[in-house]
């Protein structure tokens, strides 16, 4: 939690988002993530400072049991003075016990974001979803509950001005933006109506063109002209390459490129990220093609 010190912006973990992404619709699967379809919504999570604190805090972490579909967890919140924005306790359960900042006893309303990522972490402990090291793990979570419709309140309790600073969660303000649009391409759901930051909106709209860009990378159809180049570039090496072929050999693109061409079999075939989940795609090089990813099943416009 950045608490009126300095706050991380850029893409600095978006590897590591994008892995993120991929690990949720290959243990979740595709139908499953289509039941995320609604995200929370801000009146369910509201929490007015004339609220009770405890029987406040307990009504909203109820509303994340729901909507992560935890129908036999139950959630304790306590308020403890501590480093961190929260901690839960990941047992067998049915209980969990929740631990939030006294800071939130007069930020409430900031309570709905700490409780979605901490709900986040019984979920993914509950579907054996981790990563290794305590810092890919948090980006993890943090990745899981925007894209699974809860982690829009995290970027909005993100607020900076001159004088003071606050952010939760692990990613930057720009990187909920990114898997906020990841998630909105997908339901054609906008979150920035719920936003009272006005800088979570700065950062939503950072995040969405990170995300338009990965629609327009070659091969897909939508690329620029000066992708459409260099691919087209990188496509006559290879193929002038073509009779040097050894089964599994990689010949390797431009510095930047996301695609690379595969010289193990015929046709030439070219392979590059889904831009929707991240999975790679393999397709032969002939042309115009549409593609489908297996994972997602988004449909691609392809010229290879």
């Amino acid at each position: 939690m950045a608490n009126d010190g300095p706050v991380e912006h850029g893409f600095p973990h978006l590897e590591t988002v994008r892995a993120a992404i991929t690990a949720l619709y290959r243990r979740l699967s595709y139908d499953t993530i289509q039941t995320f379809s609604q995200s929370v919504a801000p009146a369910d999570v509201a929490f007015a400072d004339t609220d009770d604190l405890h029987l406040g805090a307990q009504r909203v972490a109820r509303e994340f049991v729901r909507h992560y579909r935890l129908p036999d967890a139950r959630l304790i919140v306590a308020f403890r003075a501590m480093r961190h924005a929260a901690n839960v306790e990941l047992t067998a359960g049915p209980e969990y016990f929740v631990e939030l900042n006294d800071r939130f006893r007069t930020h409430r309303r900031d309570i709905g974001a700490a409780l979605a990522h901490e709900t986040m972490h019984v979920y993914l402990h509950r579907l054996g979803l981790s990563f290794p090291g305590t810092r890919d793990n948090e980006i993890l979570t943090d990745t899981a509950a925007a894209y699974l419709g809860a982690g829009w309140l995290l970027l909005d309790a993100y607020r900076e001005d001159a004088a003071s600073s606050q952010k939760l969660g692990y990613l930057t303000p720009e990187e909920f933006g990114y898997v906020l649009a990841k998630r909105a391409l997908v339901f054609g759901e906008d979150p920035s109506v719920w936003f009272t930051s006005p800088q979570a909106y700065t950062a939503y709209v950072k995040g969405m063109a990170r995300a338009r860009r990965d629609e327009q990378q070659p091969p897909l159809t939508a690329a620029g002209w000066a992708g459409r180049r260099r691919y087209a570039r990188d496509r006559r090496h290879a193929q002038d390459h073509a009779g040097d072929r050894a089964r599994g050999h990689v010949l390797a693109a431009a510095p930047g490129a996301v695609y690379t061409f595969s010289a193990d079999e015929e046709p030439l075939r070219v392979s590059f990220p889904c831009p929707t989940c991240n999975q790679r795609i393999r397709v032969p090089v002939r042309g115009r093609v549409r593609a489908r990813c297996a994972l997602c099943r988004t449909v691609l416009e392809c010229d290879t």
